[in-house]
């Protein structure tokens, strides 16, 4: 089944609109719709995934050597370019 959403646009882009009318607005916004949806749905993230992409950085981080300077190793890197 489809659909019927209704959408409001002010005077100078209905003008504009009007200009084009070769184009299929409906297929216009319908595209961008599932554009934008399809994109956030990407966005969203499985709690568990991101548990357990926690508890593999977890494990892997380990403690810096005693005496280690991470300004002095930046430093160190910057000037060697």
């Amino acid at each position: 089944m489809v659909e019927v959403v209704s959408t409001r646009v002010d005077e100078d882009t209905r003008r504009r609109m009007r200009r084009l009318p070769q184009v299929n607005w409906s297929e216009v916004i319908r595209e961008a719709i599932q554009k934008l949806s399809e994109e956030e749905r990407r966005r969203e993230v499985d709690p568990r995934e991101l548990k357990e992409a926690a508890k593999i950085t977890d494990e892997i981080r380990r403690p810096s050597p005693p005496g280690w300077d991470s300004a002095e190793e930046i430093r160190r890197w910057r000037e060697g370019r």
